[in-house]
């Protein structure tokens, strides 16, 4: 028996992977099998259309200038952009790409890659995240800060760290459960963001401690007045199940640059008066008692 090798379709739609050959403006000339179960359309469906009207718009752009690359002649290996599925939701695809200038076309090989791109996103998100109350973590609250600090430096602004502490917060975990005192770390984050302006930020940074990044800070004075109304929201009656609690919080202030011109040196500033205001309010507690 004499072996003869298939037309050159019908291998390529074998490979999981979308194979498209495009014209120099982008139209569709060729797309394997594939391209359906990837992209929801037939390839009669899209002969003649260009490539760039299936793209996400805010990817377009960027998707053109690669394009222009790869005809300068750069291979393209690892280009990822978003596509609007025929029916209509979003396909996270990485391409490999060549152009064949002796015809006039460029050959491009589309891998799905939306769940590596959903637990890209998980990821991240775990990593700079908070899991119990959502708000920010350390890391990301450093991070942040890091980028504040350096806007601060270069347009010659304030900005400011608050560093609070809920006094009282092991009581709680005594008398209800750990349960409870998530429930309350919860509705504590809840008044913190509510109590901050857009485009601050606040994290949590330990069991019960919480940093606040003010960055539109005019002095230190604006900051006392933010700081003035964490505490306020912080200190309001909690209602859980098991019944009414009542925390005091204990709040230190650090501004840029008069107090530290690094992440550290500001948290650690913060930190400091933190503690010295604890100190305070636990002496002026055993005075009124």
């Amino acid at each position: 028996m004499t072996s003869t090798l298939p037309p050159l379709a019908d291998i390529l739609d074998l490979v999981p992977d979308a194979v498209c050959v495009v014209d120099p403006e982008g139209r569709f000339l060729f797309v394997s099998s594939a391209f359906t179960r990837i992209f929801g359309y037939a390839p009669e469906e899209v002969m003649g259309l260009k490539s760039f009207d299936l793209i996400h718009p805010d990817d377009r752009d960027a998707t053109v200038r690669q394009a222009m690359s790869v005809m300068a002649g750069t291979d393209q290996r690892h280009f990822r952009n978003r596509y609007i599925h025929k029916r209509g939701h979003v396909v996270d695809i990485q391409w490999s790409a060549r152009w064949l200038p002796e015809y006039g076309v460029r050959i491009a090989i589309a891998h799905d890659v939306s769940e590596l791109r959903r637990v890209e996103r998980e990821l991240e998100r775990r990593a700079s995240q908070d899991e119990l109350t959502g708000l920010a973590n350390r890391h990301r609250l450093e991070e942040e800060l890091r980028e504040a600090i350096a806007r601060a430096r270069r347009d010659d602004t304030v900005l400011a760290l608050l560093y609070i502490d809920l006094d009282g917060f092991k009581g709680v975990n005594d008398r209800g459960g750990h349960a409870v005192g998530d429930k309350l770390l919860q509705e504590v984050s809840t008044r913190m963001q509510q109590g901050l302006h857009h485009g601050d930020l606040v994290a949590r940074v330990g069991g019960d401690e919480f940093i606040a990044l003010l960055q539109g800070c005019r002095d230190v004075e604006a900051a006392r007045t933010i700081a003035a109304d964490l505490r306020e929201r912080a200190q309001r009656l909690y209602s859980m199940p098991d019944g009414v609690y009542q925390l005091q919080a204990s709040i230190g202030i650090a501004c840029y640059p008069a107090n530290g011109t690094s992440a550290a040196a500001l948290i650690d500033h913060a930190d400091r008066a933190m503690y010295a205001d604890k100190r305070r309010n636990a002496a002026s507690r055993r005075l009124s008692g």
